[in-house]
């Protein structure tokens, strides 16, 4: 195959090899199947291209230029506007990147966790990051959808067949909320196209107008406040928001996160915290924003609250835990509100550190649920009252635990603390009260960690077992260095992550003051005192 035909279409490729790995070893169980150490190979062959894939993507992105870049576009069903339409820009190129880094990573982790079943582990571990990657390029609110319900599939089965005891309640509890969350989503999608066949006479489903040919996007069709009520920005907003909120999640619908993070395989935990949680942030950015600009301006001020509330009830929730990872979970959730924060701050720096910290927080979160899925195999509990003094037998267990786990409450020369001080930058442009709350919470942060491991590395031992403990092996020391040189890299030099997303993100907020500009103007009802700060 000549090699141009992969680099013109790199994120097509990048889509598939996982998906077409995954269906040639499941092809091989008709011919007698391969073995277990096989498919675990072919994973990890697969998952190791496409990472490659991602970086060639990375170096041929341009930074300088805004809009979509290296896309790909094929009419699918066109009668209907459904197409297969895919590309990147700053905004997505980073959760790209970081999810073809995360998958062989977590493939790694479930080398000694899987105990039964490791060839469908294997399957339904590719089919998520074909679907993930899918979801994060698709500029086709139709195939966007697609890639979204799919990527939910193979989650669920990783929590409910290798997952906890309590497996079953926490899939079933995931697969209830999302798929409701994704049908208003899907009703909204609808009603978004049919006001676009209304105003164009043709049926599209693209976000934005490819690249050739004269098709409008759905970007051109402007959606009215008042009118019939179904029809109106406010409603449409609130089908998408919805769906995205869950997965955030933002605070009241969380309720699903801290028993799908504790009951899900060390591996499960790991892709569920460092890539699917930031595809509600994501859709927020690519679609509510940019479709719905006076709504969102309108809920703007309650969903920093909602981000505020979160950051600090999730922040003392994690104080009280004694079971690490349902800490880790909560901490999660505190971090995904200051993401949160920094989008609807509604300016360049809450937004570009809100990026930032999305990619940042896959790194700590993925790092944190991998290092406490080490102690669990060695220990068998999570439970802190059961652990203690793990720096002595385990020293470079501790190293790595204190490093990323200060990555997480925003260090400075550490990944997390460039992507918060943005965030809290914009967000006290924004409003000032919000940030205060916020920064409640950024102290919260550092004392359960600071606590965390006082009490699990240097606390006194409670377990006799603790003292017999082998520190990581080859593999568990490679996986972790792979964080964290991320770690370090964006922690002391963001500069070429930055580049790549501030002209996407200022572009995207001009987006959206000329479309609100444009309902305002068309007198459909839009307050005249809604506008976004300038940008800047």
């Amino acid at each position: 195959m000549p090699f141009d035909v992969i680099t013109d279409h790199l994120i097509t490729w990048m889509v598939l090899v996982p998906a077409i790995t995954a269906l040639a070893l499941l092809a091989t169980e008709g011919f007698g199947g391969l073995p277990r150490a096989a498919w675990r190979f072919m994973g990890l062959v697969s998952t190791t291209a496409t990472l490659w894939l991602g970086v060639l993507l990375f170096s041929r992105f341009e930074p300088t230029r805004t809009g979509f870049q290296l896309v790909d576009y094929v009419p699918w069903i066109p009668e209907f506007g459904i197409h297969y339409y895919v590309g990147v820009d700053g905004i997505s190129l980073p959760l790209v990147l970081l999810t073809a880094f995360l998958v062989p990573v977590a493939l790694l982790a479930s080398r000694r966790q899987i105990e039964h079943s490791h060839r469908s582990f294997v399957f339904f571990t590719l089919l998520l990051e074909s679907s993930l990657l899918g979801a994060l390029t698709s500029l086709n609110l139709f195939q966007f959808y697609g890639y979204w319900a799919g990527m939910l599939v193979p989650l669920c089965f990783i929590i409910g067949v290798w997952g906890g005891e309590a497996r079953a309640h926490a899939a079933v509890k995931f697969a209830v909320m999302t798929a409701l969350g994704s049908l208003l989503m899907l009703l909204a999608m609808l009603v978004v196209c049919h006001l676009g066949y209304l105003q164009t006479g043709i049926w599209t489903f693209d976000l934005a107008a490819p690249p050739w040919g004269h098709t409008p996007g759905l970007l051109e069709v402007e959606i009215a406040t008042g009118g019939i009520w179904w029809q109106t920005q406010h409603w449409l907003f609130a089908g998408f928001a919805l769906a995205f909120a869950i997965m955030v999640p933002l605070v009241p619908f969380h309720t699903w996160l801290p028993d799908a993070h504790v009951e899900a395989p060390t591996a499960g935990a790991v892709l569920l915290s460092g890539v699917l949680l930031k595809l509600g942030a994501y859709g927020f950015l690519r679609f509510a924003l940019p479709l719905f600009p006076v709504a969102a301006v309108e809920w703007t001020p309650v969903i920093l609250t909602l981000a505020a509330v979160g950051i600090v009830y999730a922040s003392l929730l994690a104080l009280v835990q004694s079971d690490i990872k349902r800490l880790v979970a909560y901490a999660s959730i505190a971090h995904l509100g200051f993401v949160m924060l920094g989008i609807f701050a509604l300016n360049l720096q809450g937004m570009n550190g809100g990026v930032l910290q999305m990619t940042s927080h896959g790194l700590f979160s993925g790092g944190l649920f991998l290092l406490v899925g080490m102690l669990e195999e060695r220990l068998g509990t999570r439970q802190l009252e059961e652990l203690g003094g793990i720096a002595r037998p385990m020293p470079i267990y501790a190293f790595f635990f204190v490093l990323i786990g200060f990555a997480s409450i925003g260090l400075p020369v550490l990944a997390g603390f460039v992507g918060e001080f943005l965030i809290l930058l914009g967000a006290f442009r924004a409003s000032p009260w919000h940030a205060v709350a916020a920064t409640l919470g950024v102290l919260l942060s550092t004392l359960y960690m600071i606590l965390l491991v006082r009490r699990l590395l240097f606390g006194p031992v409670a377990n006799a077992e603790i003292r017999k403990l082998i520190d990581l092996d080859w593999r568990e020391k490679g996986m972790l260095v792979a964080l964290c040189i991320p770690i370090v890299v964006i922690g002391v030099y963001p500069a070429p992550l930055l580049r790549r997303i501030e002209p996407s993100v200022s572009d995207l907020l001009q987006q959206v003051e000329i479309r609100q500009n444009i309902v305002v103007e068309g007198g459909s009802g839009a307050h005249p005192d809604f506008a976004l700060p300038e940008v800047r």
